[in-house]
Protein backbone atom coordinates (compact mmCIF):
# COMPACT_ATOMS: atom_id res chain seq x y z
CA UNK A 1 0.00 0.00 0.00
CA UNK A 2 2.94 2.11 0.60
CA UNK A 3 4.83 1.43 -1.91
CA UNK A 4 1.69 2.07 -4.19
CA UNK A 5 1.42 5.55 -2.92
CA UNK A 6 4.62 6.61 -3.15
CA UNK A 7 4.91 5.60 -7.01
CA UNK A 8 1.55 7.63 -7.59
CA UNK A 9 3.51 11.11 -5.98
CA UNK A 10 6.55 10.51 -8.09
CA UNK A 11 3.61 10.70 -10.93
CA UNK A 12 2.17 13.70 -10.17
CA UNK A 13 5.63 15.25 -9.67
CA UNK A 14 6.62 14.59 -12.89
CA UNK A 15 3.43 15.68 -14.25
CA UNK A 16 2.96 19.13 -12.48
CA UNK A 17 5.88 21.22 -14.27
CA UNK A 18 4.34 19.66 -17.36
CA UNK A 19 1.00 21.28 -16.15
CA UNK A 20 2.53 24.80 -15.13
CA UNK A 21 4.47 25.25 -19.22
CA UNK A 22 0.81 24.47 -20.92
CA UNK A 23 -0.75 26.90 -18.57
CA UNK A 24 2.85 29.76 -19.22
CA UNK A 25 2.21 28.33 -23.39
CA UNK A 26 -1.81 28.69 -23.42
CA UNK A 27 -1.42 31.97 -21.93
CA UNK A 28 -3.57 31.78 -18.54
CA UNK A 29 -3.30 34.24 -16.29
CA UNK A 30 -2.63 33.56 -12.98
CA UNK A 31 -5.00 32.93 -9.82
CA UNK A 32 -3.79 35.92 -7.98
CA UNK A 33 -3.74 39.05 -10.37
CA UNK A 34 -2.67 42.60 -9.85
CA UNK A 35 -5.35 45.13 -9.69
CA UNK A 36 -5.77 47.19 -12.62
CA UNK A 37 -4.58 50.91 -12.29
CA UNK A 38 -7.24 53.43 -11.94
CA UNK A 39 -8.49 56.07 -14.38
CA UNK A 40 -6.68 59.86 -14.49
CA UNK A 41 -9.27 62.39 -13.66
CA UNK A 42 -8.56 66.12 -15.19
CA UNK A 43 -10.43 69.03 -13.60
CA UNK A 44 -9.97 72.83 -15.14
CA UNK A 45 -8.71 75.94 -13.31
CA UNK A 46 -9.69 79.02 -15.64
CA UNK A 47 -9.67 82.44 -14.52
CA UNK A 48 -9.34 83.97 -10.52
CA UNK A 49 -8.56 80.94 -7.82
CA UNK A 50 -11.45 81.81 -5.25
CA UNK A 51 -13.25 79.62 -2.77
CA UNK A 52 -15.53 78.12 -5.61
CA UNK A 53 -12.11 76.82 -7.17
CA UNK A 54 -10.79 75.43 -4.11
CA UNK A 55 -14.34 73.40 -2.92
CA UNK A 56 -14.14 71.92 -6.30
CA UNK A 57 -10.68 71.54 -6.26
CA UNK A 58 -10.87 69.40 -2.90
CA UNK A 59 -14.16 67.35 -3.83
CA UNK A 60 -12.13 66.18 -7.04
CA UNK A 61 -9.60 64.95 -5.06
CA UNK A 62 -11.73 63.50 -3.13
CA UNK A 63 -13.25 61.80 -5.64
CA UNK A 64 -10.28 60.57 -7.34
CA UNK A 65 -9.61 58.93 -3.84
CA UNK A 66 -12.81 57.07 -3.74
CA UNK A 67 -11.94 56.19 -7.37
CA UNK A 68 -8.84 55.23 -6.82
CA UNK A 69 -7.52 57.34 -9.50
CA UNK A 70 -4.00 56.77 -10.97
CA UNK A 71 -3.44 60.33 -11.14
CA UNK A 72 -5.24 63.88 -11.17
CA UNK A 73 -4.82 66.84 -13.62
CA UNK A 74 -5.18 70.20 -13.18
CA UNK A 75 -5.55 71.92 -16.20
CA UNK A 76 -4.84 75.63 -15.26
CA UNK A 77 -4.77 79.12 -16.39
CA UNK A 78 -4.91 81.81 -13.66
CA UNK A 79 -4.46 85.78 -12.96
CA UNK A 80 -3.92 84.48 -8.98
CA UNK A 81 -6.31 84.99 -6.61
CA UNK A 82 -7.00 85.04 -2.80
CA UNK A 83 -4.38 84.03 -0.23
CA UNK A 84 -6.89 81.47 1.69
CA UNK A 85 -8.38 79.85 -1.11
CA UNK A 86 -4.83 79.04 -2.82
CA UNK A 87 -3.55 77.74 0.76
CA UNK A 88 -6.48 75.95 0.68
CA UNK A 89 -5.79 74.13 -2.54
CA UNK A 90 -2.42 73.40 -1.37
CA UNK A 91 -3.70 71.73 1.54
CA UNK A 92 -5.50 69.23 -0.48
CA UNK A 93 -2.82 68.46 -3.10
CA UNK A 94 0.03 68.04 -0.88
CA UNK A 95 -2.23 65.69 1.59
CA UNK A 96 -3.47 63.58 -1.44
CA UNK A 97 -2.83 59.95 -1.94
CA UNK A 98 -3.39 60.57 -5.54
CA UNK A 99 -0.50 62.36 -6.57
CA UNK A 100 -1.53 65.64 -8.79
CA UNK A 101 0.06 66.68 -12.12
CA UNK A 102 -0.82 70.82 -12.23
CA UNK A 103 -0.91 71.47 -16.31
CA UNK A 104 -0.54 75.07 -17.20
CA UNK A 105 -2.39 75.41 -20.47
CA UNK A 106 -3.12 75.76 -23.05
CA UNK A 107 -0.50 77.82 -25.06
CA UNK A 108 -0.95 81.61 -23.79
CA UNK A 109 -1.75 80.74 -20.24
CA UNK A 110 -0.21 81.85 -17.08
CA UNK A 111 0.16 80.77 -13.61
CA UNK A 112 0.81 83.69 -12.06
CA UNK A 113 1.08 84.44 -8.35
CA UNK A 114 -1.19 81.96 -6.42
CA UNK A 115 -1.22 79.63 -9.52
CA UNK A 116 2.99 79.32 -9.29
CA UNK A 117 2.23 78.23 -5.61
CA UNK A 118 -0.11 75.65 -6.72
CA UNK A 119 2.68 74.71 -9.38
CA UNK A 120 5.54 74.34 -6.87
CA UNK A 121 3.09 72.03 -4.79
CA UNK A 122 2.00 69.61 -7.34
CA UNK A 123 4.04 65.97 -7.67
CA UNK A 124 4.35 66.99 -11.54
CA UNK A 125 4.74 70.61 -12.64
CA UNK A 126 4.45 70.83 -16.36
CA UNK A 127 3.74 73.54 -18.78
CA UNK A 128 2.36 74.32 -22.67
CA UNK A 129 4.73 75.77 -24.89
CA UNK A 130 3.75 79.60 -24.83
CA UNK A 131 2.83 79.92 -21.45
CA UNK A 132 4.39 81.44 -18.08
CA UNK A 133 4.69 81.44 -14.27
CA UNK A 134 5.57 83.45 -11.82
CA UNK A 135 4.80 87.35 -10.39
CA UNK A 136 4.30 85.78 -6.62
CA UNK A 137 4.51 88.54 -4.65
CA UNK A 138 1.16 88.92 -2.02
CA UNK A 139 -0.78 91.87 -2.47
CA UNK A 140 -2.42 93.37 0.26
CA UNK A 141 -5.93 93.72 0.70
CA UNK A 142 -6.15 97.05 1.65
CA UNK A 143 -3.32 98.17 -1.06
CA UNK A 144 -0.15 99.97 -0.35
CA UNK A 145 3.32 100.82 -2.27
CA UNK A 146 5.12 100.05 0.89
CA UNK A 147 9.01 98.46 -0.36
CA UNK A 148 9.77 94.90 -0.43
CA UNK A 149 12.14 93.62 1.82
CA UNK A 150 15.60 93.88 -0.15
CA UNK A 151 14.29 96.78 -2.08
CA UNK A 152 14.88 100.30 -1.73
CA UNK A 153 13.04 103.72 -3.05
CA UNK A 154 14.95 106.00 -4.40
CA UNK A 155 13.99 108.46 -1.96
CA UNK A 156 15.68 106.30 0.71
CA UNK A 157 18.46 105.51 -0.92
CA UNK A 158 19.11 109.58 -1.51
CA UNK A 159 18.39 109.94 2.23
CA UNK A 160 21.38 107.11 3.16
CA UNK A 161 24.08 109.00 0.68
CA UNK A 162 23.09 112.23 2.83
CA UNK A 163 23.78 110.66 5.97
CA UNK A 164 25.39 107.43 6.18
CA UNK A 165 26.28 107.46 9.58
CA UNK A 166 22.42 108.30 10.36
CA UNK A 167 20.81 105.70 13.27
CA UNK A 168 18.37 103.52 11.61
CA UNK A 169 14.99 104.24 12.30
CA UNK A 170 12.59 101.28 13.53
CA UNK A 171 10.35 99.85 10.49
CA UNK A 172 7.00 101.54 10.36
CA UNK A 173 4.05 99.55 11.19
CA UNK A 174 3.32 99.10 7.42
CA UNK A 175 6.84 98.16 6.64
CA UNK A 176 6.58 95.86 9.34
CA UNK A 177 3.45 94.72 8.24
CA UNK A 178 4.68 94.01 4.63
CA UNK A 179 7.96 92.34 5.76
CA UNK A 180 6.40 89.94 7.70
CA UNK A 181 3.83 88.98 4.61
CA UNK A 182 6.29 88.70 2.22
CA UNK A 183 9.01 86.45 4.41
CA UNK A 184 5.97 84.30 5.43
CA UNK A 185 5.63 84.06 1.47
CA UNK A 186 9.11 83.48 0.63
CA UNK A 187 9.28 80.67 3.30
CA UNK A 188 6.30 79.05 2.09
CA UNK A 189 7.01 78.56 -1.20
CA UNK A 190 10.96 77.57 -0.31
CA UNK A 191 9.47 74.94 1.58
CA UNK A 192 7.57 73.71 -1.71
CA UNK A 193 9.83 74.02 -3.80
CA UNK A 194 12.04 71.64 -1.18
CA UNK A 195 9.21 69.43 -0.80
CA UNK A 196 9.53 68.03 -4.78
CA UNK A 197 13.47 69.35 -5.53
CA UNK A 198 12.55 72.35 -7.13
CA UNK A 199 14.43 76.09 -8.07
CA UNK A 200 13.91 77.48 -4.61
CA UNK A 201 16.05 80.10 -5.54
CA UNK A 202 14.09 81.23 -8.09
CA UNK A 203 10.79 80.93 -6.23
CA UNK A 204 12.59 83.65 -3.25
CA UNK A 205 12.76 85.89 -6.48
CA UNK A 206 9.36 84.94 -7.78
CA UNK A 207 8.41 86.22 -4.67
CA UNK A 208 10.38 89.01 -3.45
CA UNK A 209 10.86 90.64 -7.01
CA UNK A 210 7.76 89.17 -8.75
CA UNK A 211 9.76 87.78 -11.01
CA UNK A 212 8.25 85.85 -14.02
CA UNK A 213 9.53 83.02 -16.78
CA UNK A 214 8.66 81.49 -19.95
CA UNK A 215 8.03 77.91 -20.19
CA UNK A 216 11.66 76.94 -21.88
CA UNK A 217 13.12 79.01 -19.36
CA UNK A 218 11.44 77.54 -16.33
CA UNK A 219 11.98 73.94 -17.29
CA UNK A 220 16.17 75.04 -17.76
CA UNK A 221 15.97 76.58 -14.49
CA UNK A 222 14.75 73.59 -12.93
CA UNK A 223 10.86 75.49 -11.76
CA UNK A 224 9.10 72.99 -13.59
CA UNK A 225 9.53 69.35 -15.19
CA UNK A 226 7.84 68.85 -18.19
CA UNK A 227 6.95 71.02 -21.25
CA UNK A 228 4.25 68.74 -23.08
CA UNK A 229 1.84 70.23 -25.84
CA UNK A 230 -1.16 68.24 -24.47
CA UNK A 231 -2.56 66.22 -21.87
CA UNK A 232 -1.28 63.09 -24.32
CA UNK A 233 1.75 64.24 -24.16
CA UNK A 234 2.20 65.05 -20.67
CA UNK A 235 1.11 61.65 -19.49
CA UNK A 236 3.88 59.65 -22.15
CA UNK A 237 6.51 61.77 -21.04
CA UNK A 238 5.90 61.16 -16.96
CA UNK A 239 4.91 57.55 -17.35
CA UNK A 240 7.37 55.62 -15.33
CA UNK A 241 8.78 58.63 -13.37
CA UNK A 242 8.94 58.32 -9.71
CA UNK A 243 7.07 61.10 -7.44
CA UNK A 244 7.09 61.19 -3.59
CA UNK A 245 3.53 61.24 -2.49
CA UNK A 246 2.95 61.36 0.97
CA UNK A 247 6.75 60.17 2.14
CA UNK A 248 6.60 57.49 -0.17
CA UNK A 249 7.74 56.95 -3.40
CA UNK A 250 5.96 55.40 -6.34
CA UNK A 251 5.86 55.41 -10.16
CA UNK A 252 3.25 56.59 -12.11
CA UNK A 253 1.95 54.60 -14.56
CA UNK A 254 -0.22 57.04 -17.41
CA UNK A 255 0.39 55.53 -20.58
CA UNK A 256 -2.84 54.62 -22.56
CA UNK A 257 -4.72 55.21 -19.16
CA UNK A 258 -8.45 56.88 -19.88
CA UNK A 259 -8.60 60.42 -19.13
CA UNK A 260 -11.80 61.10 -17.14
CA UNK A 261 -13.18 64.72 -16.52
CA UNK A 262 -14.28 66.05 -13.34
CA UNK A 263 -17.00 68.94 -14.18
CA UNK A 264 -18.02 71.56 -11.75
CA UNK A 265 -21.45 70.89 -9.60
CA UNK A 266 -24.12 72.85 -9.69
CA UNK A 267 -23.35 73.91 -5.81
CA UNK A 268 -19.79 74.77 -6.48
CA UNK A 269 -20.90 76.54 -10.38
CA UNK A 270 -23.61 78.51 -8.05
CA UNK A 271 -20.99 80.01 -6.12
CA UNK A 272 -18.92 80.52 -8.50
CA UNK A 273 -21.05 83.03 -9.97
CA UNK A 274 -21.95 84.85 -6.73
CA UNK A 275 -18.42 85.61 -6.16
CA UNK A 276 -17.93 86.70 -9.12
CA UNK A 277 -17.11 90.38 -8.30
CA UNK A 278 -19.41 91.96 -11.08
CA UNK A 279 -22.59 89.74 -10.30
CA UNK A 280 -21.52 90.70 -6.30
CA UNK A 281 -21.63 94.67 -7.23
CA UNK A 282 -25.23 93.96 -8.97
CA UNK A 283 -26.74 91.92 -6.32
CA UNK A 284 -26.05 94.19 -3.99
CA UNK A 285 -27.07 97.57 -6.01
CA UNK A 286 -30.38 95.75 -6.67
CA UNK A 287 -30.96 94.50 -2.94
CA UNK A 288 -30.68 98.46 -1.74
CA UNK A 289 -32.68 99.88 -4.88
CA UNK A 290 -35.53 97.15 -4.03
CA UNK A 291 -35.46 98.06 -0.10
CA UNK A 292 -35.74 102.01 -1.24
CA UNK A 293 -38.91 101.24 -3.48
CA UNK A 294 -40.02 99.28 -0.49
CA UNK A 295 -39.46 102.52 1.66
CA UNK A 296 -41.52 104.38 -0.82
CA UNK A 297 -44.70 102.45 -1.76
CA UNK A 298 -45.22 100.39 1.47
CA UNK A 299 -47.06 97.21 1.23
CA UNK A 300 -46.12 96.56 -2.41
CA UNK A 301 -43.81 93.52 -1.01
CA UNK A 302 -42.25 91.97 -4.29
CA UNK A 303 -39.47 95.32 -4.30
CA UNK A 304 -39.04 94.45 -0.92
CA UNK A 305 -38.73 90.76 -1.14
CA UNK A 306 -36.09 91.12 -4.05
CA UNK A 307 -33.99 93.47 -2.17
CA UNK A 308 -34.03 91.83 0.69
CA UNK A 309 -32.73 88.25 -0.85
CA UNK A 310 -30.41 90.00 -3.40
CA UNK A 311 -28.95 92.14 -0.50
CA UNK A 312 -28.36 88.98 1.42
CA UNK A 313 -26.60 87.07 -1.22
CA UNK A 314 -24.61 90.28 -1.97
CA UNK A 315 -23.26 90.33 1.37
CA UNK A 316 -22.51 86.78 1.09
CA UNK A 317 -20.82 87.27 -1.57
CA UNK A 318 -18.60 90.46 -0.22
CA UNK A 319 -17.51 88.78 2.61
CA UNK A 320 -15.66 85.58 0.56
CA UNK A 321 -14.16 89.08 -1.83
CA UNK A 322 -11.74 91.74 -1.16
CA UNK A 323 -14.00 94.13 -0.35
CA UNK A 324 -12.58 97.81 0.94
CA UNK A 325 -15.30 99.08 3.49
CA UNK A 326 -14.93 102.19 2.17
CA UNK A 327 -15.97 101.79 -1.34
CA UNK A 328 -19.46 100.22 0.30
CA UNK A 329 -19.87 103.49 2.51
CA UNK A 330 -19.22 105.61 -0.99
CA UNK A 331 -22.12 103.72 -2.78
CA UNK A 332 -24.17 103.88 -0.05
CA UNK A 333 -23.68 107.66 0.14
CA UNK A 334 -23.74 108.77 -3.43
CA UNK A 335 -27.25 106.77 -3.36
CA UNK A 336 -28.33 108.60 -0.16
CA UNK A 337 -27.91 112.05 -2.04
CA UNK A 338 -29.39 110.94 -5.04
CA UNK A 339 -32.44 110.53 -3.08
CA UNK A 340 -32.07 113.71 -1.10
CA UNK A 341 -31.97 115.50 -4.68
CA UNK A 342 -35.31 113.88 -5.85
CA UNK A 343 -36.60 115.11 -2.50
CA UNK A 344 -35.28 118.24 -2.07
CA UNK A 345 -33.89 119.81 -5.32
CA UNK A 346 -30.89 121.69 -4.72
CA UNK A 347 -29.81 122.59 -8.78
CA UNK A 348 -27.99 119.65 -9.16
CA UNK A 349 -25.21 119.73 -6.65
CA UNK A 350 -26.82 116.79 -4.17
CA UNK A 351 -27.16 114.98 -7.52
CA UNK A 352 -24.09 115.53 -8.37
CA UNK A 353 -22.03 115.13 -5.39
CA UNK A 354 -24.35 111.73 -5.47
CA UNK A 355 -22.98 110.51 -8.54
CA UNK A 356 -19.14 111.23 -8.04
CA UNK A 357 -19.44 109.24 -4.72
CA UNK A 358 -21.10 106.28 -6.12
CA UNK A 359 -18.88 106.17 -9.16
CA UNK A 360 -15.75 106.32 -6.23
CA UNK A 361 -17.06 103.62 -4.08
CA UNK A 362 -17.74 101.44 -7.25
CA UNK A 363 -14.16 101.98 -8.63
CA UNK A 364 -12.90 101.16 -4.74
CA UNK A 365 -15.23 98.76 -3.66
CA UNK A 366 -13.14 95.75 -5.16
CA UNK A 367 -9.77 95.51 -4.54
CA UNK A 368 -8.22 96.04 -8.31
CA UNK A 369 -4.65 94.93 -7.28
CA UNK A 370 -6.30 91.51 -6.33
CA UNK A 371 -5.77 89.25 -10.06
CA UNK A 372 -8.85 88.91 -11.25
CA UNK A 373 -11.00 90.62 -8.17
CA UNK A 374 -11.63 94.19 -10.10
CA UNK A 375 -15.12 95.38 -11.09
CA UNK A 376 -15.54 95.54 -15.16
CA UNK A 377 -15.70 99.78 -15.75
CA UNK A 378 -18.59 98.92 -17.99
CA UNK A 379 -20.89 97.61 -15.59
CA UNK A 380 -20.17 100.68 -13.50
CA UNK A 381 -20.65 102.87 -15.76
CA UNK A 382 -24.01 101.44 -16.92
CA UNK A 383 -25.37 100.94 -13.39
CA UNK A 384 -23.94 104.78 -12.52
CA UNK A 385 -25.84 106.43 -15.46
CA UNK A 386 -28.99 103.90 -13.77
CA UNK A 387 -28.92 105.06 -10.50
CA UNK A 388 -29.01 108.34 -11.74
CA UNK A 389 -32.02 108.29 -13.97
CA UNK A 390 -33.73 106.70 -11.11
CA UNK A 391 -33.39 108.25 -8.32
CA UNK A 392 -33.11 111.80 -9.83
CA UNK A 393 -35.25 111.62 -12.45
CA UNK A 394 -38.21 109.06 -11.95
CA UNK A 395 -38.44 109.43 -8.32
CA UNK A 396 -38.37 112.95 -8.09
CA UNK A 397 -41.00 112.69 -10.64
CA UNK A 398 -43.33 110.38 -8.24
CA UNK A 399 -42.73 113.06 -5.58
CA UNK A 400 -43.44 115.92 -7.90
CA UNK A 401 -46.74 113.98 -8.54
CA UNK A 402 -48.20 113.63 -5.05
CA UNK A 403 -48.68 117.50 -4.73
CA UNK A 404 -50.55 117.57 -7.70
CA UNK A 405 -54.32 118.17 -7.69
CA UNK A 406 -56.33 115.34 -8.13
CA UNK A 407 -57.40 114.46 -11.41
CA UNK A 408 -59.87 110.94 -10.61
CA UNK A 409 -61.70 109.58 -8.00
CA UNK A 410 -64.67 110.84 -5.60
CA UNK A 411 -61.87 113.43 -4.79
CA UNK A 412 -61.77 115.07 -8.12
CA UNK A 413 -65.81 115.22 -8.55
CA UNK A 414 -66.38 117.28 -5.28
CA UNK A 415 -64.15 120.22 -7.00
CA UNK A 416 -65.69 119.83 -10.29
CA UNK A 417 -68.82 121.76 -11.54
CA UNK A 418 -71.89 120.38 -12.76
CA UNK A 419 -74.60 121.06 -15.06
CA UNK A 420 -78.08 120.84 -14.42
CA UNK A 421 -79.91 118.92 -17.42
CA UNK A 422 -83.52 119.40 -16.64
CA UNK A 423 -85.46 122.18 -13.98
CA UNK A 424 -85.83 120.61 -10.77
CA UNK A 425 -86.14 121.53 -7.49
CA UNK A 426 -85.09 118.45 -4.86
CA UNK A 427 -83.78 115.48 -7.40
CA UNK A 428 -83.17 115.65 -10.91
CA UNK A 429 -80.04 114.70 -13.52
CA UNK A 430 -76.69 116.58 -14.08
CA UNK A 431 -74.16 116.10 -16.39
CA UNK A 432 -70.32 116.07 -15.06
CA UNK A 433 -67.45 115.38 -17.50
CA UNK A 434 -69.67 114.33 -20.00
CA UNK A 435 -71.08 111.71 -17.51
CA UNK A 436 -74.85 111.96 -16.32
CA UNK A 437 -75.42 111.83 -12.71
CA UNK A 438 -78.16 111.90 -10.06
CA UNK A 439 -78.59 114.61 -8.09
CA UNK A 440 -80.39 116.45 -5.12
CA UNK A 441 -80.84 119.96 -4.02
CA UNK A 442 -82.49 122.12 -1.67
CA UNK A 443 -82.77 124.94 -4.28
CA UNK A 444 -84.80 125.37 -7.17
CA UNK A 445 -82.04 124.77 -10.57
CA UNK A 446 -82.70 125.52 -13.89
CA UNK A 447 -81.58 123.53 -16.99
CA UNK A 448 -78.30 124.88 -18.27
CA UNK A 449 -77.23 125.84 -14.88
CA UNK A 450 -73.85 125.45 -13.35
CA UNK A 451 -73.77 123.67 -10.04
CA UNK A 452 -71.64 122.81 -7.41
CA UNK A 453 -71.33 119.53 -5.76
CA UNK A 454 -70.89 119.39 -2.00
CA UNK A 455 -71.28 115.81 -1.26
CA UNK A 456 -71.70 112.44 -2.71
CA UNK A 457 -73.78 109.46 -1.21
CA UNK A 458 -73.71 106.41 -2.69
CA UNK A 459 -74.47 107.33 -6.60
CA UNK A 460 -76.33 110.55 -6.18
CA UNK A 461 -74.59 114.05 -6.03
CA UNK A 462 -75.72 116.99 -3.39
CA UNK A 463 -75.40 120.08 -5.44
CA UNK A 464 -76.16 123.69 -5.07
CA UNK A 465 -75.95 126.50 -7.76
CA UNK A 466 -72.84 128.35 -8.00
CA UNK A 467 -73.25 132.36 -7.74
CA UNK A 468 -72.75 132.78 -11.06
CA UNK A 469 -74.94 130.92 -13.44
CA UNK A 470 -74.58 130.45 -17.21
CA UNK A 471 -76.56 128.66 -19.71
CA UNK A 472 -75.08 125.72 -21.51
CA UNK A 473 -76.89 123.67 -24.01
CA UNK A 474 -77.36 119.96 -23.11
CA UNK A 475 -77.26 117.60 -25.41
Amino acid sequence: MYRKTGSLCGWSRGLLPALLLLVSTLGIPPVAAQTAPGPILQLTIDGAIGPATADYVKRALEHATAENASLVVIRMDTPGGLDTSMRSIIKAITNSPVPVATYVAPTGARAASAGTYILYASHIAAMAPGTNLGAATPISLGGGSSPLPGTKPQDQDKQEKQDKNAKPEALSNESAERQKVVNDAIAYIRGLAELHGRNAQWAEKAVREAASLPASEALRLKVVDVIASSVTDLLKQIDGRKVKVQGQVITLHTAGLTVQTYEMDWRTRLLNVLTNPNVAYILLLIGIYGLILEFFNPGSVAPGTIGGICLILGLYAMQLLPVNYAGVGLIILGVALMVAEAYQPSFGVLGIGGTVAFVIGSVILMDTEAPGFGIDISVIVTFTVLSALVFIFVIGMAIRSRHRPVVSGVEQLLSAVAVAMQDFDQKGQVKVHSEIWQATTNTPVHAGQQLKITGIQGLVLQVQPLDTTTKEEVS
